[in-house]
């Protein structure tokens, strides 16, 4: 009966561990290696909408127009921050995990490997026949001459001359190697640490924005020059790097001569730009992933498009709005839709919603098309709205975006909606004396994106040691050895320390090479094992 109690006295302490003991193992459990990789899993899956998804820090129109477009899925998307990724509770919740797991594996383990590496390898066991890997060899008859001592004198320096770590007994030498395995193994799980530590200092203390350069304009950099500008945490607007960037010249080319899907493929974008800093003026060709790099900034070329150079007047001929502006493609022949907002036009406001059609065609059914990005034979069709634009309101609205709900549609004189379509250098008199519009000439834009980021510089470092570590762990084996000589016979039994598929190799060939007779290691006992001969120092 008292046994019967004791019993059950213990299995209720240990199904009562308390919330200190739950805490406990919820850490033993997150510090584990297959915890670690589990998170760094689920933190590359949580990644995939942030690619799928427009991201408001990028792009807030584009997050406006699909939840507009979504209704209540868009509503839910944006409530459980799916457009907002990479700066939601539940990525920060996985990225901080996984970094505790990382820590809380590799400083033990460290720990660990450091003991292993100051002791000495463990002695044979008494039954070296139990060993995974064994062999016995008969001595030849000139080396029976030897004394014990003389032979294990020779076996440890075989031994030691193909990288292990030795160590001498009564009757036997103990050996091991492959300790750069663990060191490989730990060295790569700390790189993975230090790039997420370089990843998450870049977004606190860097920063990004993007920029729409019409040919001719100039870039001063300063953060009301953006049309976007997403800083880190820590940023410093002090910090900006001092600098004019100037588009002179953009050259776009597409293959009109390929056949199949790569019709029309883009082939060339070449930027010829000027930037002036303190240091001076340079000229730069800024191209695709060619970044032009200033004071710790990188300026990419990311798209290209088209900007219509639109004039509108009034009845009087007063030029109300005089400017290029930026359509933005839809599709790979660069159908184009862009917004004008004339605010200045007397009597009534104006608004302008407009189709660019680089090289204009008719397609089976007789509509207006573009079958080809150049501008072969460019097309502006634009509809034309009247009344408030609603400019004054505070609400911020999109520039690629005409809010119709305040507004009027003009009609034609047969009371059909009016529609605009115009070439290079047609102008278009509007009715109810609302004045006139000019298409002048088309431009091209480049869109520009200037990241910095000021520990970048330790990327590199990070990943060459993530895959000097890796290699290590995959390629260096790590093995124990031991000889034991007794009478005519030499006996060498090996155990693998993980995956080794060449130690019963290896334990044959240091059998046969201490049975010669030969009063040095020949070169097949170094060439043996061609793992890395210094993995056990």
């Amino acid at each position: 009966m008292e046994t019967q109690k004791t019993t059950a006295r213990k299995q209720a302490q240990a199904a009562d561990i308390g919330v200190v003991g739950m805490l406990r193992w919820a850490l033993r459990q997150l510090t584990t290696m297959r915890a670690a990789l589990m998170l760094l899993l689920v933190l590359a899956m949580a990644a995939i909408p942030g690619s799928l998804l427009p991201q408001r820090n990028q792009d807030p129109g584009a997050v406006a127009t699909y939840i507009e477009e979504n209704g209540a899925l868009g509503e839910f998307l944006d409530a459980v921050q799916l457009f907002d990724v990479y700066t939601s509770v539940w990525f920060s919740a996985v990225y901080i995990l996984l970094m505790v797991s990382l820590v809380g594996c590799i400083l033990p383990r460290t720990r660990q490997h450091w003991r292993a590496m100051r002791q000495d390898p463990p002695r044979a066991p008494r039954r070296l026949t139990r060993m995974s890997a064994h062999t016995t060899t008969p001595l030849s008859d000139a080396t029976t001459t030897r004394t014990q001592e003389e032979l294990l004198d020779r076996a440890q320096a075989l031994l030691k001359g193909s990288g292990y770590r030795t160590v001498r007994a009564d009757d036997h030498i103990a050996a091991e190697r492959g300790y750069l395995k663990e060191t490989g193994n730990l060295v790569f799980h700390l790189s993975i640490l230090v790039t997420v530590v370089i990843m998450a200092a870049g977004g606190l203390f860097g920063y990004y924005g993007q920029r729409v350069l019409v040919e001719g304009e100039t870039f001063s950099h300063s953060l009301v020059s953006y049309d976007s500008f997403t800083p880190g945490t820590f940023f410093d607007a002090d910090g900006l790097a001092d600098f004019r960037l100037t588009l002179n010249d953009l050259e776009t080319a597409f293959d009109d001569e390929a056949t199949g899907s790569q019709f029309g493929q883009p082939r060339k974008f070449d930027a010829e730009v000027t930037l002036d800093t303190a240091e001076g003026t340079s000229q730069f060709l800024l191209r695709p992933n060619e970044p032009v790099r200033v004071d710790g900034s990188r300026v990419y070329l990311i798209g290209n498009g088209y900007a219509p150079v639109i004039t509108t007047r009034d009845a009087d001929g007063n030029v109300t709005y005089s400017g290029p502006v930026v359509f933005l493609p839809q599709d790979g022949v660069y159908t184009s839709t862009g917004v004008l907002k004339v605010p200045d036009a007397q009597p009534d406001q104006l608004g302008f919603g407009g189709v660019l059609l680089p090289t204009v065609d008719r397609n089976d059914r007789g509509e207006l098309i573009s079958s080809f990005a150049e501008l072969r034979n460019p097309l502006l069709v634009m509809d034309v709205y009247r009344g408030d634009l609603g400019l004054d309101t505070g609400m911020p609205q999109s520039v690629y975006q005409l809010e119709t709900d305040t507004l009027e549609q003009l009609t034609d004189t047969d009371g059909t909606d009016l529609q605009l379509v115009m070439q290079p250098g047609d102008t278009a008199e509007l009715p109810d004396g609302l004045g006139s519009v000019t298409f002048d000439e088309i431009k091209q834009y480049a869109a520009l994106d200037v990241l910095h980021d000021p520990v970048q510089v330790w990327m590199l470092p990070a990943m060459a040691m993530l895959f000097g570590g890796l290699a290590l762990s995959l390629f260096v084996a790590r093995r124990r050895v031991w000889v034991r000589v007794s009478g005519d016979q030499v006996e060498v039994a090996g155990l693998a320390r993980g995956e080794d598929p060449r130690v019963e190799e290896a334990v044959e060939e240091i059998a046969q090479e201490l049975a010669l007779d030969s009063p040095q290691p020949s070169s097949t006992s170094a060439s043996a094992d061609s793992e890395q001969n210094t993995a056990g120092k």
